[in-house]
């Protein structure tokens, strides 16, 4: 059953999604070639914990982790490790907390240094991809319109999406009813009403769509071994129209990156 929230509820989501947006900058600046994922995670927990929050993938489902750090051909879950990153790696960073008693889930895939430029289209396209679903985020469309945008957006580019992983509801738990795929018809799925919040995450391969899962029970990977793009915005309907409960502009901020993608999705309420 899909819980909608009221206007105070999702002021206290935004937020939470806030502090991910902030720890995801704050990371921007330390993502380079020579440093390993775990001084990433170990630098994410301690500053959420500043803030009087809770890392929300710690410990859920048993993951070990405060961040899902998954390089290059690792579409999603990937475990910080001590592996050095290297110049032309794809780092995709996805960051949950627990802030008032509710859930922010927001990732970001960078770039460290010069990447390909078949690469950094793929994150071009990708990124374009979530808007596009977010669009669709409106008060009497359906959920399959949103996983339509997004499919269609990057299938024209020869793009795999990934289908055995889908965004979500969010609230109070980090995973909610609706799912929301990338992929599927428009016009089909739930009715999208006032109060719906959901985690929007496009995940598209360079090659094929098919993904591997491994033994350790949380990494996927590309079947063809070719990067994987992943980004997320946690979005509320407000006044029938979607509205952005996370941001980029602390990650832009600390990269350099002028931007007003977000602009049409911004409200202050």
């Amino acid at each position: 059953m899909i819980q909608l929230k009221t206007i105070e509820e999702l002021r206290l989501m935004k937020e939470s999604a806030h502090l991910v947006s902030k720890t995801l900058g704050m990371l921007a600046k330390e993502i380079k070639p020579g440093i390993n994922t775990l001084y990433l995670d170990k630098l994410a927990h301690d500053f959420i914990k500043d803030y009087g929050a809770e890392p929300a993938f710690l410990g859920y489902g048993g993951f070990p982790n405060s961040l899902c750090i998954s390089p290059n051909d690792q579409v999603v879950h990937g475990f910080p490790n001590n592996d050095i990153i290297k110049e032309g790696d794809i780092l995709s960073v996805d960051c949950g907390v627990i802030l008032n008693g509710f859930v922010g889930d927001h990732a970001y895939t960078f770039e460290i240094g010069e990447v390909k430029p078949e690469v950094k289209k793929l994150l071009q396209v990708t990124k374009e991809s979530l808007y596009k679903g977010i669009e669709q985020c409106v008060r009497g469309k359906r959920i399959g319109d949103i996983s339509h945008a997004i499919q269609a957006h990057c299938e024209k580019e020869g793009y795999g999406v990934v289908k055995e992983l889908v965004g979500h509801g969010l609230g109070r738990k980090m995973h909610e009813d609706p799912q929301v795929p990338n992929y599927g018809r428009q016009g089909s799925g739930k009715v999208i009403k006032d109060g719906l919040a959901i985690a929007i995450e496009p995940m598209v391969n360079l090659g094929t769509e098919k993904v591997k899962f491994h033994n350790d029970g949380w990494t996927v990977t590309t079947l063809d071994n070719l990067p994987s793009a992943h980004f997320e915005h946690d979005v509320a309907v407000i006044n029938g129209k979607p509205v952005l409960l996370s941001t980029f502009k602390y990650v832009y901020e600390a990269l350099g990156i002028v931007s007003d993608e977000e602009k049409p999705f911004q409200l202050d309420f």
